[in-house]
Parts: structure tokens; sequence; C-alpha cells
């Protein structure tokens, strides 16, 4: 990204996808504290990897 490689978009883009995929995951199981810091963490990564 600081080279600003023509794959740095793609690469984020995926990425977002990835961390929005594995929230909704770790959402599933509300019993478990671990888990649901897990969803809010992949959440956030969501949001930088979008900027």
């Amino acid at each position: 990204m600081s080279r600003n490689s023509k794959f740095a978009r793609d690469l984020c883009a995926i990425c977002e996808k990835i961390c929005i995929a594995c929230a909704i995951e770790c959402e599933k199981h509300t019993d478990d504290k671990d888990c649901m810091k897990c969803a809010d963490s992949c959440r956030k990564c969501a949001e930088e990897c979008k900027k």
C-alpha cells in the first residue's frame, strides 16, 4: 500500500470481505465473550480495510 501497488485496492477489498465473514461467524456465538471480542476486532479491521 505504501508503494501504491496496483493490487492494494484488491487486497484491501478481499481483506474487508474476510473480516466481515469472520465477524458474522463469531457473532453466532453470543454466549462466548472471546468470540464477541473477535467479532468486534473483525468489524474494526473491516472498517480499516474499507478506508
